[in-house]
This record gives C-alpha cells, structure tokens and sequence, in this order.
C-alpha cells in the first residue's frame, strides 16, 4: 500500500504542469527515506529541469551534505519512466544512477522511442531494484494527451458542445442564443486553460463571434484553430485580435501577420479530420478542444477521431432548431452543475 501512497503523491504533483510542459508529459517525483518523504518535484515548464532533477534539488536544498547518504538509501517515486536521451535536458535515468539511489518504483513505461524501457534498462544495469506497473492506470490517464500524441500520430481530440433538454444545438435563424449557465462557462475556461489548442469552423466565428480564450488571471490561452476555406471571417472579429496565437487553415493562401498564421490546405472537403489531425500533430500540439458548429464536429464523430465528447444538457425546452450530434461511447463521469448536466464519453475502443 505504501508503493500506491507514494505514486498517489507523485500524481497530484505531476497535474501542477496539466497547462505549462505541453508537449512533453506530466510527471511527479516522491524522494522515500525510511517511509519518510525527503524530496518531492514535478516537471513544471517545457524545456525546463525534469521531475527528478527537482525532486534531487529538493534533497539537497533540505539536508545539505546529508543528501548523497540518503539517496544512497532512498527510493525514488516517479510517475513516467526516467528518461534515457538527451533532448532539452540530461537524461534522468543518469542522474538516479549517478545518486547510487536504492530502488525505484515507476508508474508507467514511456511509449516514445528515444526511452521506451531504456530508462529502465540504465537503472537495473546500475544494479538499481526497479518496481514498475503501481497505480499503472491513473498514470496513463492523466497523461492520456502525451500518450495519444506520441502513439497515434495526432493530438487528444475532446469533443465539447451544449444542447437543450431535448436535443437541440442552436437556433434554426443562426442567432446566438445560450443554453448553459455560469458553472459551465467557468468549467469551459478551466479547460482552455489545460489545452493547447481549440478548434472552430466558419459559422461558428461568424455567429458567435468567440475570444476562445480563458479569461481568468493565471490561466494560459489556448492557440486558436478556425476552419474558414475561403477566409469569409472579417478581420475585425475577436479570434483576430492579438490575445491568442490563430491558426486559420483555408484553400487560397499560407501567410503570417503577427500572432495570425494562414495555412493553405487543399481539398478541405475531403478527409478534413484526419488532415487537421496530422497538421496539429507536426506542429506538436498535444490536445484540442472542437467547439464547433455541428457539422465541425458531426465531422470528426464520422471519422472516429475522438478521445472525449464533453457534453453540456441545459433545462431550456425548444421548439426547433439545429439539432445536437449523436454520439455513442462508454460513460466517464457525470455531473450536476446547477441547471445542467455534463456528460463525459469515451469512445468504446478504449
């Protein structure tokens, strides 16, 4: 039980990064001396020192010279496999090696090639006791993004849209009418602030005319993605401003002015999900949130391509409408929040 309380402990630090080490993975580290917590780090910044370097530092900045005699002693909690190459930083698997650290136990093995067991093959061959697979499944969910990323070649697509009581996704005159209250706006924002990107079609900008972005001080702003084939969206609406990196792919042109980039893409109407899916992939984007409209999403229900559908039902009773996408999968999570419900899906794939 121990070995669970101590990955529990590195999980809750590895979710501090959830808006700041895209596209690399969350990852916490618990230093273990005598069932005592020593040291503690997570990967909190992209190109920054990883988890375990902090967790080390952590040592030394608590017990000075003590520090090598407890390493030598300790046992090192991390949620992801240590990593073996040398990318932005040293490898971290040298660094526990070169601690002479007892034992290490690991959530998850990392899927990307330049680590993928590596890590784990540097600390055994040190003569290190390595524990591998403890609380395995939290750990692939909260790094379920990178996971996604670094397997399949594309980012975590999250499908999100509100609809009323019975079915409806907006008014039939294109107007802009809401369905949900102020918990589910605060939760959107809340969300944006944990992604990288959020994804729009034309009439959605034209209608609603969106920020897209997460208004609460502290929170990061996702880069906005918008489906406008013939660039019809004027140039004075919000997704325009300079609030946010906007990424418009279209037919007619590849340009960049200022924090907007025009990116030219043919045969939009063929295999669009799958091509916008690979695009955000090359431009490592690690997870994207699709607003809409209908059809934007219908789209990427069609073609499968999709990891979660977020999915808001206000008590609002309309007569008619545009009506909400159907989507089947397995249930997450449900809650209540005040006059709305939330529905989280998966697919049944997973």
């Amino acid at each position: 039980m121990s070995h669970e309380k101590y990955m529990q402990r590195c999980l809750d630090l590895a979710v501090l990064g959830i808006n700041s080490v895209s596209p690399n993975p969350m990852v916490g580290c618990v230093i273990v001396h005598h069932d005592k917590i020593i040291g503690e780090g997570y990967h909190q910044k992209f190109g920054e020192a990883h988890a375990e370097v902090n967790a080390i530092k952590s040592v030394f900045d608590a017990y000075g010279d003590k520090a090598p005699a407890l390493l030598k002693e300790a046992t090192v909690y991390v949620s992801l496999e240590p990593c073996a190459h040398y990318g932005k930083t040293p490898p971290c698997a040298d660094l526990l090696v070169r601690h002479e650290v007892k034992q290490v136990v690991i959530g998850n093995t990392d899927p990307f090639t330049g680590v993928n067991g590596k890590g784990i093959e540097k600390l055994k061959n040190a003569g290190i006791e390595v524990i591998t697979g403890v609380l395995a499944e939290k750990c692939t969910f909260i790094n379920r993004r990178f996971f996604t990323r670094v397997t399949q070649n594309r980012p975590y697509i999250i499908l999100k849209w509100a609809q009323t009581q019975n079915g409806f996704f907006a008014p039939l005159n294109k107007s802009k009418k809401w369905i949900t209250g102020a918990l589910a706006k605060q939760l959107n924002y809340k969300w944006r602030n944990e992604e990288d990107a959020i994804l729009i079609g034309k009439n959605t900008a034209l209608i609603d005319n969106p920020q897209l972005t997460s208004r609460i001080k502290g929170y990061k702003n996702p880069m906005r993605i918008v489906i406008d084939r013939n660039l019809e969206i004027p140039t004075k609406y919000h997704i325009y401003n300079t609030e946010a990196k906007t990424i418009v792919f279209n037919e007619l042109k590849t340009e960049i002015k200022d924090n907007i980039h025009y990116i030219q893409m043919e045969d939009m109407h063929f295999y669009l999900p799958q091509k916008l899916a690979y695009q955000l992939y090359l431009m490592d984007i690690q997870s994207v949130i699709v607003e809409g409209g209908v059809n934007l999403l219908n789209q990427f229900i069609t073609a499968g391509l999709w990891d979660e559908a977020r999915i808001f039902t206000g008590n609002q009773i309309w007569h008619e409408g545009i009506e909400a996408p159907q989507i089947k999968g397995a249930l997450l999570e449900r809650l209540q929040l005040e006059h709305d419900e939330l529905t989280i899906l998966r697919p049944n794939r997973i």
